[in-house]
This record gives structure tokens, sequence and C-alpha cells, in this order.
């Protein structure tokens, strides 16, 4: 590894002041030379060696003198990095001294040098040092820093969300197809005058997926963690191919068009598990949170281009009435696809495989300078450092230990709620309600575009509020809004007359707006934010899980509830998520802390030291205080780091 000690100069003054300041050293009437430290083994040395004649005046002077801060650092030529791991240092290169293992060879005889080799526990509470203030200058990065600093980072987070898209488009797409008559006339019967699908295959076709999505998340969890997470987006890109054409070709077979959804739904599971992955391992602390809140656009996005298109080809006489959503999936996959090859490894995946030289390349190829790669492999090394002392692997069975399990139940907690308050009878059935509540064909169509704006609009205010209102505050202000919405509308459907009925479509209509702007988008950030960097895929992996599981209950469940020759509940189906809506308020108000601004070491700390949810919001880590003293011994030494 050959690079020039200046770019390293103001890591290796911040180390060796504040070696020498706590070990008391003197340096007598010599000038310092280098320091240099390995990780493997831990232990380091600290070479004094003289580099012109001896000065009087030098014969005792405390290291944190000036002559430590004044040393041009710059000028030594030692191609030696302060945080690398290489087992061989150079120290000079007219006089090297060779450093592996421990073992050190003789050098030069008319070379007078003194060596002091120091403790493996001192080289590593440096580093940590370095760590430490790496994680301070996270904190005042500002959103628009995050962003326009390295554009090429930003580009491949807002690919990572596309995906979501991908996933949200095919599963809106196939579940949309039920309000289109035609659809249902060529895979349904006739019931008192219209068409309608079967119960246990209009179960099925929401169930299937999400059961695909259960077993996905598991495998492509597993797989993450062997293969990385660049190839588990291409399983899922040739899942949903094949799954579309599957949904193309069915031609009335319920089977076959179940088929389709299956593996639609198993490409959605390897979607989910990995974006959220990607995206908390990529994103800045700055921008972290309004990432993460922009992955719900994939469904409200997705779900407006499926209005539209259902808006024009809906009517149709013929199959192209419903086959015109599916043959447009080929188009959105195919963006995805033709960016695949050129999407960069998560770095946090191959520092964890020892592939360090790899992980500065993807930050060499965002464009950051050396420097600044050190610094962020230096954070990822002290992050998972700190991880290992709660996990002893990363395993499934990790994520219920110590404070993993509590961490693990706050993760999936807000992504699981979302199947609880309303929202997958909102989405799927919105269309079918309309037109069962009287409305035209045409009509059902256009107010169902009217729905998805007003969910767009809802998530990109979800990127403004999730910062300045917090987590916690948006998504308890949020679910509380959706309980008193869904008691009005079920409440408004008993009454059941001409105004009542448009007032449950306009309720139906509002709640698309204030679901993504608050838990839809909040529940995604808590999901990137709490788990822990060791065990994030699978953290993430068993919320897919959970929530896909009670997805499935009321996939199955749903059409005996609703449909017109079932239970015939309808509108007032809002009644039972409106009571689950207020046992779900009670457990965030309870259990769910604040984590806005938090960096995963500090997280990490917290969740170690079993802070409560109460205090989060105020709490002052160690991670905090040696940052900022990290920060002002910086400053004093006028460094840059």
């Amino acid at each position: 590894m050959q690079r020039a000690f200046g770019h390293h100069a103001g890591i290796w003054r911040h180390i060796l002041t504040r070696y020498c300041t706590e070990a008391g050293s003197e340096v007598n009437r010599e000038t310092v030379r280098g320091f240099a430290g390995v990780s493997t083994p831990p232990p380091c040395v600290l070479l004094f060696a003289p580099v012109g004649p001896p000065t009087p005046d030098l014969a005792s002077v405390r290291p944190e003198s000036d002559l430590v801060r004044d040393f041009d650092f710059t000028s030594l030529d030692t191609n030696v990095s302060p945080l690398s791991s290489d087992h061989l240092l150079r120290i000079s290169p007219q006089n090297p001294v060779a450093y592996e293992h421990n073992k050190m060879t003789p050098p030069a005889p008319e070379s007078k040098r003194e060596v002091t080799t120091v403790e493996d526990n001192t080289l590593k509470t440096h580093v940590e040092d370095i760590g430490y203030l790496v994680n301070q200058e996270l904190h005042e990065e500002t959103v628009r820093q995050a962003f326009t600093r390295y554009p090429k980072r930003t580009f491949w987070i807002i690919y990572t969300v596309w995906v979501l898209v991908i996933s949200g488009f095919d599963s809106t797409a196939s579940s949309a197809v039920i309000g289109i008559p035609r659809f249902r006339m060529d895979y349904g019967s006739e019931y008192r005058g219209n068409y309608v699908l079967p119960a246990q295959w209009q179960a099925a076709f929401s169930g299937g997926p999400a059961a695909g999505g259960v077993l996905s998340a598991v495998g492509a969890s597993l797989l993450s963690d062997r293969i990385g997470r660049k190839y588990i987006f291409l399983i899922g890109l040739i899942f949903i191919f094949v799954g579309i054409t599957l949904e193309t070709v069915s031609n009335g077979s319920c089977a076959v068009f179940f088929g389709g959804k299956f593996l639609a739904g198993m490409a959605t599971g390897c979607f989910v598990t990995t974006s959220m992955t990607y995206v908390a391992e990529f994103s800045p602390v700055a921008i972290r949170g309004i990432v993460s809140a922009a992955a719900p656009i994939s469904g409200s996005a997705s779900q407006l281009v499926v209005a539209l298109i259902q808006n024009g080809y809906g009517d149709l006489p013929n199959s192209w009435a419903y086959k015109s959503l599916f043959m447009s999936q080929y188009a959105v996959t195919f963006t995805a696809l033709i960016f695949w090859p050129f999407l960069p490894e998560s770095p946090w995946y191959l520092v964890r495989r020892g592939k360090e030289d790899q992980a500065a390349k993807t930050y060499r190829s965002f464009g950051l300078p050396e420097t600044e790669i050190e610094k962020a492999i230096a954070n990822i090394k002290l992050t998972e450092e700190r991880n290992k002392a709660e996990t002893e692997g990363v395993s499934y069975a990790e994520c219920f230990r110590k404070s993993n399990l509590r961490r693990t139940i706050l993760a999936i907690g807000p992504f699981t709620i979302q199947a609880f308050c309303g929202v997958l009878f909102i989405v799927g059935y919105m269309v079918y309600y309309i037109q069962l509540a009287g409305y035209s064909t045409a009509m059902s169509y256009r107010l169902n575009i009217t729905a998805q704006v007003i969910a767009c609009t809802g998530n990109f205010c979800s990127w403004f509020l999730i910062d300045r209102v917090g987590r916690r505050n948006l998504m308890l202000c949020g679910l509380g809004l959706l309980c008193v919405m869904l008691w009005i509308t079920g409440g408004l459907a008993v009454a059941a007359t001409p105004g009542t009925v448009k007032g449950t479509v306009a309720l139906i209509l509002l709640y698309s707006g204030v679901y993504n702007a608050t838990i839809g988008a909040a529940s995604y950030t808590m999901l990137a934010e709490i788990a822990t960097p060791r065990l994030r895929s699978k953290t993430v992996s068993i919320a897919v899980v959970s929530q896909s599981s009670w997805d499935i209950m009321w996939a199955f469940v749903m059409p005996y509830i609703f449909n017109p020759d079932k239970g015939n509940l309808q509108a007032k189906t809002t009644f039972i998520f409106g009571g689950f809506a207020i046992i779900c308020w009670t457990y965030l108000y309870i259990c769910h802390p604040e984590t806005k601004g938090r960096s995963y070491q500090e997280l990490d700390e917290m969740f170690t030291k079993a802070v409560s949810a109460k205090q989060f919001r105020n709490y002052v880590t160690e991670t905090e205080k040696r940052g900022a003293e990290a920060k002002r011994q910086a400053d004093e030494s006028n460094l840059t780091v």
C-alpha cells in the first residue's frame, strides 16, 4: 500500500500527541521520526530518530509542547497509514525498519534509534479515538452536504429506492386487476349480474406473494452475508422477470397467474430485505432518515402509475384491459437491470469479510479522498468491534439474545403495525369498494388516481417531517389520526346513506396521505436504524417475514369479511382495524425510542446500557463525549483529520 504520509499527518499527530501525553514520555534531543501501529498483532512501536545535529535546547521537551504540535509531519515519506492493518510497515526509506508480527530487523549501525514498545491496548485506544472523531464529524455534516458532496453515492442510494419501486409496482399491478371488470370476467364467475373472483383464489392471489416474500426474505438475508448485497438484487430481478411472464401468459388460468404472483412475491422479499440493508449501510447520518423514509414512495408512486394505466386501458373489452399492467412491468424492471452491473458492493459487507481493499475501491469510485476512505473504514471497524460484544455471530439466533432481542422487537414493530392499521384494506380494496358503493368503473379509476396523488404527496411531506418532528412523534401522531379516521369511516358506513357513502370515500382518500406521511414512512426508518449493523440483514428479513405473515392471514380472511357474497362488511371493515390501531398506538407510546440523529455507535451503546425509551431523546452517550473530546483536541492542535 503506497500512500503519501501527508494524507495521514493529522491523524498521526493526534495519536502521537495523545500517547506521549498519557505516557509522560520526553523527547530527549531527538526529533520525532515516525509512529506506526498494526492491528494484527495489535502492539505498536514508537520510533525516535535523529534527523540532524543534537539541539541543546531540546534536552527535555514535553511532547505536548510546540515540538509535536509544530513538527512538519507532511514532510515525512513513510508510506504508512496510521489506520492500516498491514503487517509490514516501512518507517524511513533511507534506513527502513521492517515491523512484522512483533519482529524487528536491526537498523543500520550508523542509525541510532530509540525504540519503545507500548501495550496493545494503547494503540487500540488511540485508533478508537479516531473512530470517535469520525462519529463526531458525521453529526456535523448537513443534509445538503451529504447529498451533494459525493453525487455517485447519492445516485446509488436513489437506485436502491428505485428497485423498491419495481417490487411495489408488481404488487400493486397484480392487486389492482381485481378492480378491472374484464379480469373478473376471465378469471372469475357471475354472481347476481356481476362477475366476482372465487374467494379462495382472491385470497391466494394476495396471500401467495406474501408467502413468497417470507421464503425469499429468509433466504436473501442468509445469502447476502455470504455472496453480498449486489447479487441478491440480481436474483430478485430474475424472479420478477419470470413472474411477470407467467402472469402475462396465464390467459384465464388462476393457477398459472398464482405461480407468477408467487415468484413476483419472492422478488419483493429479495428487494425489500436487501434494499433496506443497503440504504442503511450507504446513507450518512444526515440523510439516513430522509432516504429510508423515501422507501414507501415505491408503493405510492407505483400505485399512481398503475392507476393511470388502469384508467387508460381498464375499460378495454379484451384481455389487454389488464395485460397492459403486466406488460408495463417489463419496462420498469428493465431500467433496474441495465444499471445492475455497475452497482457497487456494500463497504460494510466487504470490511466484514476482510476485503478492505475492495471496500476502499468502492469508496474511491464515489470520489472520496484517501483520508476520507481511511476514516470511513475505521468507523466501520470500530462499530463492528463494539457489535461483537453483544453478538457472538451473525445467525438468526443472535437476533434474540441480550440487547439484540429488544432491538429486533423494536425494529419489526412499526413494520408489522402496517398490517394492522388498515393499509392492506385501503390499497387492495379501494377501487372494488368504490364500485360496490355505486360509482362507475371510470369514476373509480379517477378516484384511485386522486388517492395515489395524495399518497405521493404524503410521502414527500415525510421527507421533511422525519427529522424535524422525529421518528417517534411522527408515528404516534400519524397512527393516532389513522385510528380516528378508521372509526369515523366505519360509523359513516353504518348509516349507509348517499351522503355518508361519499364521506367514507373521502376518508379513504385522505387515509392514503396521512399513512404515507407518518407510520408508512417512519416504519422503514426505524427498521433501518434500530437493527444492529452486524445483524441488519437478518433483522430486516425477520421484519419482512413478520409483516408478510400477517398479510397472508389478512389476504385469506379479508374476502370473507368484505365480499358481498360473504360477510359483506364493506367499509365497516375499518372497525376491525380501528380496534387494532388503538393497541398498536399504546405499544408505540410505551416501547419505542427516538433515534433521530443517532449514529450506529451511539445506538449500540444505548441499547447495550438498556436506556429506556423515554430517556433516548436526551441521553448523552460516552461515544458523544469522547467524540467531542477528540474533536476539541484536534481543533486545539489545528489538526485536519
